[in-house]
């Protein structure tokens, strides 16, 4: 899918409730802001259809099961003030495009508008990404709460939450080449809460997605890895090898298997595994990533099973070469979830 421009700029200028934005052909309507971050703002909308119209429902390209019952959705509008920022837009759309996973957030439409600044000087752009929406908030969301209170995920909750992740996860390295997602994380998880059914999880946010492997041959090759892993991927759920790349090394999507297990032990303990050194007195995240040093949350009556202490560790090998792959993962998830639901 292309990126699309609309010369109906002055329809975007508002972002406050009751506005009406159009993407493309479709009208909706800001119904409140439900998000933000850096130079992107999300908003839930609800869709204006004329009558006798279909909407976004009659577009040939939408799958049926992305369409709202009730016509809302969640839009995500972006702040373009730079070429490199455009171009970033741009390739978030490109890679999004490609995937169809229900473990996966479609981007179900998607609109840059070229602007002018206040004083009609040089030209900027706004980018509106249309997805479905979901009210139950991120995983990060929950377990905060949850740890508030002090109350944890039963172990098969968390077993159906990471087999949702794992096979979101899947379906971009089976790409060839390869995907990664490359900040994979708790505020990048949305979960849906169903009454007497396991949540459902729904990995999003493609920004920083990208072809996964790369060959490094030189140290300034490898800087420069980690000088774009610095600012795409989240510190506490950062690979080893994108911390500290070697000058000749071979990067894969094994990037996202350390990330997966920091997530798993999050959905467990509320926090990635390395965080706690945030808290102490020269502690550095980099030295305990680097060395894989985890900590277990010291309690009495451990809330899990040790095979998913060994399960986390499993994945976190500060070697790439030794991390298991997704195929691995799902295999042993599937394992535990029937020996755990017998």
């Amino acid at each position: 899918m292309g990126c699309s421009f609309s010369g109906l700029s002055a329809l975007y200028d508002s972002a406050n409730a009751g506005a009406d934005v159009w993407i493309n052909e479709n009208r909706f309507r800001i119904v409140r802001q439900i998000g933000e971050g850096g130079f992107a703002f999300v908003f839930l909308v609800k869709e204006v259809v004329a009558e006798g119209a279909s909407g976004l429902a009659g577009k040939k390209s939408s799958n049926p099961t992305h369409i709202s019952d009730h016509g809302t959705y969640a839009m995500k509008k972006v702040i373009i003030q730079t070429q490199e920022q455009l171009e970033l837009v741009k390739q978030e759309i490109r890679v999004s495009s490609q995937f169809s996973h229900p473990n996966l957030l479609p981007l179900l439409d998607h609109a840059i508008i070229p602007t002018k600044d206040k004083q009609g000087g040089s030209l900027k752009h706004e980018a509106y990404l249309l997805f479905p929406v979901h009210l139950d908030g991120t995983l990060l969301d929950i377990v905060t709460v949850m740890q508030s209170k002090r109350e944890f995920f039963p172990t098969l909750a968390v077993l159906h939450i990471f087999r949702q992740l794992c096979a979101g996860l899947k379906h971009m390295h089976s790409f060839d080449p390869p995907y990664a997602h490359n900040d994979v994380k708790p505020g990048n998880v949305l979960i849906t809460q169903i009454k007497e059914q396991p949540p459902v999880a729904i990995l999003m946010d493609f920004g920083s997605a990208r072809p996964a492997r790369k060959e490094i041959r030189s140290r300034s090759e490898a800087l420069q890895l980690q000088e774009w892993a610095t600012e795409h991927c989240s510190a506490p759920y950062r690979a080893p090898e994108l911390w500290d790349c070697p000058s000749h090394a071979d990067i894969d999507e094994r990037t996202d298997i350390w990330s997966l297990g920091c997530t798993l032990y999050s959905i467990m303990y509320g926090s990635s595994p390395f965080e706690y050194v945030l808290s102490e007195s020269g502690g550095s995240i980099q030295l305990a990533i680097m060395n894989a040093q985890i900590k277990w949350p010291s309690t009495t009556k451990p809330p899990y099973p040790d095979t998913l202490h060994q399960f986390v560790i499993w994945m976190l090998q500060p070697q790439p070469a030794v991390r298991p792959n997704i195929d691995n993962i799902i295999i042993h998830v599937d394992k535990l979830i029937s020996k755990y639901s017998a």
